[in-house]
């Protein structure tokens, strides 16, 4: 499955930095306000050192990691839903994500100008979070619209649509994101072909300075305090710590993180705050061809794993192989495992474990 996320946030809070170093990608970064006047894609790499290990055991061809794709707008202001400022133009590019990484500026630095000329994360995070709302607003009152003409007879399904909509519109009304709203399954399914950015799970990330990245500061613990309150999730990192560890080869990165009293990147960090917050995880797969990385959500089945690689292999599922990682390392590979009797046998109500080494066998 493709993973997704948006990256929101006031001009000049590292949004851009950030963006850059995770994804190398060179997009302009200069210190004054809609530099990103376009919305920015990147695949980034989920750093996984399981990858590496199977791969050297099994001489795999190739390595193909599971991904994250994040999407960089421009800087969203007081006033964006009405047309002030870039970002409102681009809101649309991130209603597809599956989440919503929300940079807040937790560091002061004079050469950089703050565009409310003060540093308030709670006031920027609020700055944000209204113009989200007032844009799935102005969203939900165009459905309403289109809604109620379809509503006219009888189908349940138009009916019940249009109840939901009305609903949603009386939420945000209160300015509250539709996230916070407890919808039912039936009501969750109606609203799909009508995504909200407010229903995206988020990640507030604090970018903090380079000295305070280990310990975090008074705005930081703001910003966290606030995310928990709000039942979200929240990741400390450095913009500029990670634009230095962009630049190195990746030989010389895990010595620069020692150096500085970390264990891992904020990229590191970031990937594993998405997939705690979106309930994924990873199945890995190796051989002589190739060894990979396979995202799914936590609960799946071994046939709906299955068809993460292909839907003729959930169709045509007979048994899938499993070995966890550790015990296939201690076994230096498959064929070992097999004459141990390491290797399980599971059929269609195995519930999937993270870090399982699988093979699948199917009949199409």
């Amino acid at each position: 499955m493709g993973l997704a996320v948006g990256i929101v946030g006031l001009p000049n809070v590292g949004k851009s930095t950030l963006f850059n170093a995770i994804t190398n990608a060179g997009i302009a970064a200069e210190n004054y306000p809609f530099c990103t006047i376009d919305p920015n894609s990147g695949i980034v790499e989920v750093p996984d050192h399981r990858l590496q290990v199977l791969s050297d055991i099994s001489k795999s061809e190739k390595l193909i990691p599971a991904t994250i794709e994040f999407t960089d707008i421009a800087g969203l202001v007081k006033g964006a839903s009405k047309g002030e400022g870039l970002g409102n133009q681009f809101l649309s590019h991130i209603r597809e994500c599956n989440a919503i990484a929300h940079i807040v500026r937790c560091f002061d630095d004079p050469n950089i100008i703050h565009v409310e000329g003060r540093i308030n994360p709670l006031e920027d995070i609020e700055i944000i979070n209204v113009e989200l709302i007032l844009s799935d607003l102005q969203s939900i009152d165009k459905a309403i619209d289109t809604q109620r003409k379809k509503a006219k007879g009888t189908n349940k399904e138009e009916i019940d649509k249009l109840a939901l909509f009305e609903k949603i519109k009386t939420h945000l009304s209160y300015s509250k994101p539709v996230r916070q709203l407890e919808l039912t399954p039936a009501e969750n399914e109606l609203l799909k072909s009508n995504p909200l950015i407010t229903n995206k799970k988020v990640i507030y990330v604090a970018n903090v300075s380079e000295s305070e990245v280990t310990t975090g500061n008074n705005y930081s613990k703001i910003v966290e305090e606030f995310a928990r309150s709000e039942g979200d999730e929240f990741t400390l990192i450095s913009a500029k710590i990670e634009e230095e560890i962009a630049g190195l080869s990746k030989e010389d990165q895990p010595m620069f993180l020692q150096e500085i009293g970390l264990t891992e990147s904020g990229l590191n960090k970031l990937a594993k705050s998405c997939y705690f917050l979106l309930g994924l995880q990873t199945y890995l797969t190796t051989g002589q061809k190739e060894t990979r990385a396979w995202t799914i959500p936590v609960g799946f089945k071994a046939p709906q794993a299955a068809g993460a690689i292909h839907t003729d292999f959930e169709k045509g599922f007979i048994r899938a192989n499993i070995i966890s990682f550790e015990e296939y390392v201690s076994h230096n590979g498959l064929k070992n495992a097999k004459e141990k009797g390491a290797l399980r046998q599971e059929g269609k109500d195995y519930i999937m474990k993270d870090g399982d080494v699988v093979e699948f066998l199917f009949n199409v």
